[in-house]
């Protein structure tokens, strides 16, 4: 609000200055003793951030040399500038405090280097986003020819063209739809072997336990994404797809023998007839195949930074709702978001609930990741119950499964804003498997897909409800 505003703030600042105008001259006698004394020292300072801009102005041309799009776009002209001084200048403070000149240098230079990459990051949103990024930075060079001399609005315009930007896929169309149909293909060559199983084996006995062979294909781009610094090649994720494919599909063929006796009849040297019982090996073939589902499979093979990329995209879906509009996905985070409730107010006057729900209460609308339990990354239901109780003050859980809660709480028959409700048997997993906080009037708020209200009195939670318990609150 604060940059939106700075027209305003301008106009208040005059009214304000004749009153400020006798304090100030005040100060200013009784500062300039001391600026003498400070004098060298900020002469001093002032030529090392001459030196700093000069070295980033000079990345700056060399980034813009290498790609040349920059350089016939003055919104990323503006937007990649400002960025590596920034980042030149943070990484020159930074390095300064260690006192070795080397690291400065070295610091200074993966600045500059990770300017550059993020410069072919821009190129690549802006052609392959051509029509989005039109629209945006004609508004914002409107603004800035209109209020260039702001710098609140150069940051706010800034800001708004990074954050598309970061959270867009920018790989090409053929590459993200080439990924997509080669994991389609390695499910098609499961199901067809699975689907041929008993043709193609000679076993007597056979028993099947399969999981449905499907996954999203925003979360396989959106994983991708992540795993290359949002930009890849079909040709660059080979080696992914095998690795996410062997991670998401668990088959296990498990071959089994036993003894068995069949009654054969039999004629003797003298033509008569009997009977013997005579042992056979019996074959028995058991073949499961667990689905891990693919969105549970980023917090085991990434960083935070990179599971906070997935989460990202995820949120977004790219900006790309078009790439796969079938997918579950665009309709409950881009046609049909969850409804909005409103939290009564009579039930804000306990201050412990009106806590935790102002903290729970930021992170709507955030996505579900499995194991996620921070902004940063996101989360699953039981990592976003744990952080909004430890991160209100209201009763330091750490991080806690599901279980985990449900076992430090008391039960309660009576249940009111501020317990938590718990769930079994929402997949496949023992005991407690869902958690979310009960906000009264049969309501939770809890980490579904996104984070959003629910209503308790569903026919599917009301299947799955196990019971209501209380935090140990402090």
């Amino acid at each position: 609000m604060e940059q939106e505003n700075s027209g305003v703030q301008s106009g208040h600042l005059g009214e304000r200055s004749f009153e400020k105008a006798v304090g100030y001259g005040n100060r200013r006698v009784q500062n300039w003793r001391a600026e003498r004394k400070l004098k060298p020292w900020r002469d001093a300072a002032k030529a090392e951030q001459a030196a700093v801009k000069a070295n980033a102005d000079f990345y700056y041309r060399k980034a813009v040399a290498e790609n040349s799009q920059l350089a016939s776009n003055p919104v990323s002209r503006l937007w990649q500038k400002r960025k590596l001084q920034k980042q030149y200048a943070a990484a020159y403070r930074a390095a300064g405090k260690t006192a070795q000149a080397g690291k400065t240098a070295e610091a200074a230079a993966k600045a500059a280097k990770k300017t550059a990459q993020e410069s072919k990051r821009t190129v690549l949103f802006l052609k392959r986003h051509w029509k989005g990024a039109l629209m945006v930075g004609g508004i914002g060079l409107l603004l800035v020819m209109l209020l260039g001399s702001l710098q609140s609005c150069s940051s706010m315009f800034g800001g708004g063209v990074s954050n598309i930007m970061a959270s867009s896929y920018l790989s090409e169309d053929s590459d993200m739809l080439a990924a997509e149909e080669a994991y389609c293909a390695k499910e098609d060559e499961l199901r067809e072997y699975l689907d041929t199983y008993e043709a193609t084996h000679d076993y007597d006995e056979y028993h099947f336990d399969l999981d449905e062979i499907e996954h999203d294909p925003y979360v396989l781009i959106s994983i991708l994404s992540a795993l290359h610094e949002g930009v890849f090649t079909i040709d660059q994720v080979q080696g992914d797809l095998q690795t996410l494919f062997d991670k998401q599909y668990i088959l296990t063929e498990t071959v089994t023998t036993e003894t068995r006796y069949r009654t054969e009849t039999r004629t003797d040297s003298e033509g008569n007839t009997y009977t013997v019982r005579v042992p056979y090996t019996w074959t028995i073939c058991t073949v499961t195949l667990e689905n891990f589902d693919l969105s549970h499979v980023p917090v085991y093979m990434m960083g935070e930074e990179q599971l906070s990329l997935y989460a990202t995209y995820m949120s977004t879906l790219g900006n790309r709702p078009d790439l796969f509009p079938s997918s579950g996905y665009v309709n409950k985070y881009i046609e049909n978001p969850p409804t909005a409730w409103e939290v009564p107010a009579e039930y804000f006057s306990d201050e412990r609930f009106a806590t935790l729900i102002t903290e729970a209460e930021k992170y709507l609308g955030y996505p579900y990741v499995w194991g996620g339990s921070s902004p940063s990354t996101s989360f699953d239901c039981s990592g976003f119950v744990s952080y909004v109780l430890t991160n209100s003050g209201l009763c330091n859980t750490g991080r806690l499964g599901a279980q985990g809660l449900y076992n430090i709480s008391t039960p309660v028959s009576d249940p009111q804003p501020g317990d938590l409700v718990f769930f079994v048997g929402t997949y496949d997993t023992s005991g407690v498997s869902h958690v979310g906080i009960y906000v009264g009037d049969g309501m939770m708020l809890h980490c579904g897909d996104p984070i959003q209200y629910s209503n308790l009195n569903t026919s599917y939670w009301q299947s799955h409800f196990y019971a209501y318990g209380r935090p140990p609150y402090s």
